[in-house]
């Protein structure tokens, strides 16, 4: 076996599940799902109608790179959401199942062993191993990926100071040298931050400097409040980077049209590491079934149904601000569907004790938040703040925001 398996850590949902091993749920209340970050709305019904007009196509082995259709669609869909001159469906993306396979595979394909000293962009050899930086807390696919790469996973905690975007500028230049890609999460999981043009240039220059290649995850950039984030390759557009130099965005269906089933995403940017990419991608056999590739084709082309998906979203998360802002430290997020609420007073600020009261007085699931985190230094950014996921219902969410009132008031 790959001994590096065993420094893999449990999941954060396993580690829920030890927490609550010996709770019981309250019996006289229906469960309530705000842990998991699976979308509850409905997917669009026109895109479920191509999935079944074109189930005959089932039959047939897909290509590794994808409908030619699919990538055209992305192309002009990236083009008209980030403001791009021109993005080549057949160099610049690249359709995967989803874009947790595709993080992860994405490390294994870009991090080499071999090629480490980039400070004077000379080939060398070094004996310590690559480094893979990320946010901390993060989506944890960043560090499994890393560790299963032999790679040395770096984390910038992201916190209250620094807005829950990483304070970037405190990374030693040590830690850069020996960099090979970056992870940035925008609008990151779960803080709900968002990256500004100023950051994203700051990145890129250090790019520049060091070779390292930025991997931005974009899946929540749909879910938005007022202002669309700006996307890394907006970014590298409004700097005169047309080619995307090293730098990769990683989007989906998933959240934006309630659609996580499909498994259907994409990977774009620069057309360099895409090629290597793909090879790598043909060899691993990942390729999306057609009948879902036409009716990711048809979720591309509307926005009508994401307006109405982020509709939902602001009427949920006013309703939650509304009606515990009094009781808990609500922070509205820039964008996502989290709420990262600091674990209140009644419960000593621990979010383990939290959720853990959560489960067994009003049957909710909520995620502590130092299961998403990592000790650093002797500090868990992610400790005494909980996640919950507004993906339940309008109604739900009532209910939901009832239990808890009794809850804190009661504790």
């Amino acid at each position: 076996m790959n001994h590096n398996l065993t420094y893999l850590h449990p999941y954060p949902f396993a580690k829920m599940a030890t927490l609550l091993a010996d709770s019981t749920p309250a019996h006289n209340y229906s469960e309530i799902k705000l842990g998991i970050g699976e979308p509850k709305h409905e997917p669009p019904a026109f895109v479920l109608d191509v999935l079944r007009e074109n189930l005959d196509k089932i039959s047939r082995y897909p290509t590794t790179n994808g409908l030619f259709e699919l990538r055209q669609t992305i192309a002009h869909w990236l083009e008209k959401r980030f403001f791009l001159n021109h993005v080549d469906a057949n160099t610049q993306v690249l359709p995967v199942m989803g874009t947790r396979e595709a993080i992860f595979s994405l490390v294994q394909a870009v991090v080499d062993h071999k090629v480490i000293d980039t400070s004077n962009h000379s080939l060398s050899v070094s004996g310590q191993p690559p480094t893979v930086v990320m946010p901390n807390p993060f989506y944890q696919i960043y560090e499994g990926a890393a560790i299963l790469a032999q790679a040395t996973p770096y984390f910038v905690p992201c916190t209250l100071d620094n807005d829950f975007k990483g304070d970037y500028r405190a990374v030693p230049k040590e830690v850069w040298a020996r960099t090979q890609l970056l992870f940035v999460c925008s609008p990151n999981n779960p803080t709900g931050s968002v990256m500004t043009m100023d950051d994203w240039e700051y990145l890129i220059r250090l790019s520049d400097q060091y070779g390292f290649i930025i991997a931005s995850d974009e899946c929540y950039s749909e879910l938005y409040f007022d202002t669309a984030p700006i996307g890394l390759l907006q970014a590298c557009a409004t700097l005169g980077r047309h080619k995307f130099k090293n730098c990769i965005v990683f989007h989906s269906l998933s959240k934006r049209s309630n659609l996580p089933g499909l498994r259907s995403g994409f990977v774009a940017g620069d057309a360099n590491i895409l090629q290597a990419y793909l090879q790598y991608r043909t060899y691993q056999g990942c390729a999306m079934p057609i009948p879902h590739q036409l009716a990711s084709i048809a979720a591309w082309q509307d926005e009508k149904h994401v307006a109405h998906n982020r509709a939902l979203y602001q009427e949920k998360f006013a309703l939650w601000m509304s009606e515990l802002g009094d009781l808990l430290e609500l922070r509205m997020p820039e964008a996502g569907f989290y709420f990262w609420i600091k674990a209140p007073k009644q419960f000593n600020g621990d979010d383990e004790l939290f959720v853990k009261a959560l489960y067994e007085q009003a049957n909710i699931h909520a995620l502590a938040g130092r299961y998403l985190s990592r000790e650093v230094n002797g500090k868990n950014p992610g400790q005494g703040y909980v996640r919950i996921a507004l993906v339940a219902s309008v109604d739900e969410s009532r209910e939901a925001i009832s239990r808890i009132r009794k809850l804190l008031i009661d504790a």
